[in-house]
């Protein structure tokens, strides 16, 4: 395989030396396959054989041998520059995760030594088994954990977790909604807080009930209304994108599909091709929030777009994810911000500003959009997707002229 992207013999004999040196050839036709093109592939091997050689130059003879401290020291003395340095942790890292797979003993070694990784797989196991959370809420619930016990060792170095006081819990909570802005946000945070407090409790990690000393953030759900785009401007956003390559056929279906099916964003990154039923026009929506499978209508401009995006502009891996990422490392789109950045773009580039964007955005439009029209609430919320009718009861705000014919006159006024 190195054959193919390096031609000189003596590159090609420095190249296959260290502990990698029997491995060099298969990281290649991996980072190939993983999407990198050539020259960012023959980048990315340079710099993984700059380290074979520098780990043999200390010792290291064998791949299974590798350890995080190797690779850690590494990158501290070799790269001149912060560039060289950043491209040499992405080489690593597909290095390291080829290595993973290959080798169980170099998996041990490479481990990252965190003293909370057994409580907190113990606490997701939780989460999921007992609390029944989706994947998405237990990452952000095990995220805000560790942030947590970080703050907690930075400032009280040296003692335990079950030290943890009531005045440890009221500081952390003082920080934490520093850094929130949204009332919103405040409020999830905290919610986590206590949950987290709750097992270790239950677990016997602390003895005391510190739960119960997280102050609440009251949120008053009907207060606001919920961002949303005016129908025009939805609709010159999907208009302005180029489909002429892929990820604009890409984009251009992708949001469709938003705009139509108010669908969440984890349920438009786990859509899979099998998911969309071509001859009945329908979209089948397996892994939801709720846990409950749903169907809905796709009409056929979505159909349309769905189409020429699989046929002619989706990557042809064998991942049976139905929207991709198409800069390498090609595969599913894992993050909720990827998406979002996604409409963020597409929405910048037709001349809509707004500070949040994503796939609420397009949820939040087609809700009002569809109250606009005077359909009834009860087909909005199945649309969306609500178990309760009262949590579709906030896009009711937005109907003006229908609710001017309900107002009662003012006071004084002739009728």
């Amino acid at each position: 395989m190195l054959e193919s992207l390096f031609k000189y013999p003596k590159v090609l004999s420095r190249m296959r030396r260290g502990p990698l040196a029997d491995e060099i050839d298969a990281i290649a036709t991996d980072l190939l396959h993983t999407g990198y093109a050539r020259a960012t592939t023959r980048r990315y091997l340079s710099l993984a054989a700059t380290f074979s050689r520098y780990a043999a130059r200390v010792g290291c003879v064998r791949p299974e041998s590798i350890d995080r401290g190797l690779v850690d020291r590494f990158l501290v003395e070799f790269p001149k520059s912060e560039g060289t340095r950043s491209l040499a942790r992405t080489a690593l890292f597909h290095t390291i995760r080829f290595l993973v797979q290959r080798h169980p003993r170099a998996a041990e070694n490479l481990k990252t030594d965190d003293p909370d990784t057994s409580l907190l797989t113990a606490f997701d196991a939780y989460l999921r088994d007992v609390r029944g959370l989706q994947s998405r809420s237990r990452e952000e619930i095990l995220r805000l954990s560790r942030r947590m016990f970080g703050w907690y060792r930075g400032c009280r170095p040296g003692r335990p977790l079950s030290a943890l006081s009531g005045k440890d819990i009221l500081g952390f909570v003082l920080h934490l909604s520093a850094e929130c802005v949204a009332d919103g946000t405040r409020s999830q945070a905290v919610s986590y807080v206590r949950t987290l407090l709750r097992y270790l409790r239950a677990v016997g990690v602390v003895e005391a009930d510190l739960a119960r000393l997280v102050p609440r953030v009251p949120i008053w759900r009907m207060a606001r209304i919920p961002e949303y785009l005016p129908w025009p401007q939805v609709r010159a956003a999907i208009e302005a994108i180029d489909t002429k390559d892929a990820i604009g056929k890409r984009d251009r279906a992708l949001l469709l599909v938003l705009a139509t099916t108010g669908l969440r964003s984890q349920d438009v990154r786990l859509l899979e091709l099998r998911d969309v039923c071509w001859r009945m026009g329908e979209l089948h929506v397996r892994r939801t929030k709720s846990r409950r499978e749903r169907v809905l209508p796709l009409i056929q401009e979505a159909g349309s777009a769905l189409a020429d995006y699989v046929l002619h502009g989706r990557p042809q891996i064998s991942d049976p994810t139905l929207f991709l990422r198409h800069v390498p490392p090609v595969g599913p789109l894992r993050l909720s911000s990827t998406l979002a950045a996604i409409v963020r773009r597409r929405l910048t580039r037709c001349g809509i500003q707004r500070k949040r964007g994503g796939a609420h955005l397009f949820r939040h439009s087609l809700a009002t959009r569809m109250v606009q029209l005077n359909r009834p609430v009860k087909e909005v919320a199945d649309m969306l997707g609500h178990r309760s009718i009262d949590t579709t009861a906030v896009y009711v705000k937005v109907a003006l002229p229908q609710l001017e014919t309900v107002a009662l006159p003012f006071p004084g006024c002739a009728s």
